[in-house]
């Protein structure tokens, strides 16, 4: 089951949904949920719609870079090996965030096993990290650092996972969805 968090404050919000981890034998995956949440609302950011002011534009393609940089750079200051980005798993992270920022899913890891074992890479274990926000200037700074402060998501970030994928996604709200996938492959 996972468990849902989503407070906030008028002006800024993150939310995060639990980490989740899985391990397999090829495609054929056994889920193990990390379900706690975390919830990072600082006092003061950038405005968002419940002021009626217009929601900020953002480069998608540029969120997803610059969340992959920031999880290498923290592997890298722990002494872990970077990840590699992959093309792959990051057209299935996209789509999840791509469908939660439309409403066709909830925000949540639904359908994780599925995006995994869409994936055509033989894998040992894969885990994701989703986050959406709104109203900050760096969504993917927001959601890296609630990420790392999150116990559940830090399993995922500091795991034994050698190749990832991001996906962001945003809409008319100025909501920004987040997703990481992580791959240990063979």
């Amino acid at each position: 089951m996972i468990r849902q968090s989503a407070f906030g404050t008028a002006l800024s919000m993150l939310v995060l949904a639990g980490g989740l981890t899985t391990t397999s034998l090829g495609h054929t995956s056994t889920k193990n949920l990390l379900a706690s949440q975390a919830l990072l609302s600082p006092s003061s950011q950038v405005a968002s719609n419940s002021l009626g002011l217009k929601p900020q534009a953002f480069k998608t393609t540029d969120l997803e870079k610059s969340v992959f940089d920031q999880i290498n750079r923290y592997r890298i200051s722990l002494g872990l090996k970077k990840l590699t980005l992959n093309a792959n798993i990051s057209k299935q992270a996209r789509i999840h965030s791509q469908n939660m920022a439309r409403g066709k899913v909830p925000f949540s890891h639904q359908g994780f096993e599925k995006r995994v074992n869409a994936i055509p890479i033989r894998y040992t274990s894969a885990a994701e990290n989703v986050a959406y926000n709104q109203g900050y200037s760096d969504p993917a700074a927001e959601a890296v650092n609630g990420w790392i402060k999150s116990p559940d998501h830090l399993i995922n970030i500091k795991g034994n996972y050698n190749m990832t994928g991001i996906g962001v996604a945003t809409n008319s709200k100025g909501e920004v969805y987040l997703t990481q996938i992580f791959i240990r492959n063979r």
